[in-house]
Parts: structure tokens; C-alpha cells; sequence
């Protein structure tokens, strides 16, 4: 007959609780995880705002385009009497010219001038105003003003630069249009070959 002891013993031993298998401890997110998450919200808040001024640039540029050949978008360019600089005028007479030619045109006096741009090629001077974007081109042999007309395409300019606002808001878009670009084209390839680097490391692992 076994002894109680021995009994008692063998009662722990079979009522005795298996022991449990404590799992390691799962490796946190990799560095590449980490930055995909990070990026992604800001991806999307740079991109859905810089959305309006990447639109507009791109429309008037391709207005800008096209300027040369609407015209629509800037008074084609007229042909003086003659292309030999010996027989021009001197551009002190071609202001003048152009500055009687807008004044009888608006019947109001110009505001001031802006630029000459001097076409040797046609024999021609563009004559541009800084208020309302007009031109007026000058026959640079007889100082015979030869058309009158807005520059539709220098509105436009300005607002594919933004200095429509000033001076200070055209360095203040393409300031900003650069940098979100810059923002948008690292985080944006980043996203592309993060998960292609993930899938690599970890076969089994799915696209975060």
C-alpha cells in the first residue's frame, strides 16, 4: 500500500497546471513603415491646397504659349516702312507717337510708359504702358502709329507669376509653388518605392 506522501505527490504532479508558452515580443514597424506613415498625411495636405496654384500656372502657361499666335492673346506684330536702322527714328519720337496715338484712342491722357520692345526684324517698335496693358506699335521710319490694343497676354503673365498682387506675392507663390512641389515629388516617390521595399524585406508582409 503506497504511502500517503506518495500519493499526495503524484496528485500535485497530475493536477499541476501546464505551463504556458509566453510569446516574444513582436518587432515594432520598420524605419521605412514609420516614414510611409508619416508622409502620407503629408502628401495629401500639401498636394490638395497646392492643387489651385499648380492649376493656374499650368493654364496660363499654356496660354502663354500660344501668345505668338492668337490674337487674341497679343496684337500681332505690324511691318514698318523700313528695316535699315539708318532710317529710323529716333525713340524720343516713338514715345511721343505712341503716347498721342493711346491719348486719342482713350481720349484721356496715357499713364506712363513701361518698355520699349524694338523689333529690328519688322522694323517696328512696341510701345507698352504700365496701366491697362496696352500697346502701341510704331513705325520706327515714319514714327506712324500702326495699332492700338490691350495686351491681353501680359494680364495673364501676371498671374502665371502672381505679381498681379505685387512685387512681394510673386516671390511669395513661386516660393510656394516651388517648395510644395519639391514636397510633392520626395514624399510622393517615397510612397511609390517605400512599399516595394517593405514587400522586399518581408515577403509575407502586406502594403501598409
Amino acid at each position: 500500500m503506497p504511502s500517503p506522501a506518495r500519493v499526495t505527490r503524484k496528485v500535485s504532479e497530475a493536477e499541476a497546471p501546464a505551463p504556458t508558452l509566453v510569446a516574444p515580443p513582436r518587432p515594432g514597424p520598420s524605419r521605412t513603415v514609420v516614414w510611409l506613415r508619416r508622409l502620407r498625411p503629408l502628401h495629401r495636405w500639401v498636394g490638395v491646397p497646392l492643387t489651385l496654384l499648380i492649376l493656374l500656372s499650368s493654364l496660363t502657361g499654356i496660354l502663354l504659349g500660344w501668345k505668338k499666335y492668337v490674337a487674341v492673346l497679343q496684337p500681332p506684330v505690324q511691318r514698318g516702312a523700313s528695316l535699315e536702322a539708318r532710317d529710323w527714328q529716333p525713340l524720343h519720337l516713338i514715345s511721343a507717337a505712341a503716347e498721342v496715338g493711346l491719348r486719342e484712342h482713350l481720349g484721356v491722357a496715357p499713364g506712363p510708359i513701361d518698355r520699349l520692345d524694338v523689333r529690328p526684324s519688322k522694323g517696328v517698335a512696341k510701345v507698352l504702358f504700365r496701366q491697362g496693358f496696352w500697346e502701341v506699335q510704331v513705325d520706327l521710319t515714319t514714327a506712324r502709329v500702326l495699332s492700338v490694343d490691350r495686351r491681353a497676354s501680359d494680364f495673364i503673365e501676371t498671374l502665371h507669376d502672381g505679381s498681379f498682387l505685387g512685387e512681394a506675392s510673386r516671390a511669395a507663390m513661386s516660393t510656394l509653388l516651388g517648395l510644395g512641389l519639391l514636397v510633392l515629388s520626395f514624399s510622393g516617390l517615397w510612397l511609390w518605392w517605400g512599399p516595394k521595399r517593405v514587400r522586399r524585406s518581408t515577403p509575407s508582409a502586406r502594403d501598409t
